[in-house]
């Protein structure tokens, strides 16, 4: 099943999700992380595991991932 990555409001911005899937996250003009395709947008599969990576990677784990 595919899963969705949304960034909460905990994002410090240190930029690590960014750095491990720029496919996905970047900062926005904020400085914060955001999903690129849309918080509510399925991930494609080829890029589920860098993803996860990328949430994994958070040091305050702002990337809620739901299925």
């Amino acid at each position: 099943m595919a899963k969705k990555f949304k960034v909460s409001e905990s994002c410090i911005g240190c930029g690590a999700c960014s750095a491990v899937c720029p496919e996905v996250f970047e900062l926005n003009a904020d400085g914060v992380a955001e999903n690129i395709l849309g918080d509510e947008t399925e991930i494609p599969e080829d890029l589920e595991a860098s993803a996860q990576e990328a949430a994994d990677s958070c040091p305050v784990s702002a990337i809620e991932v739901t299925e």
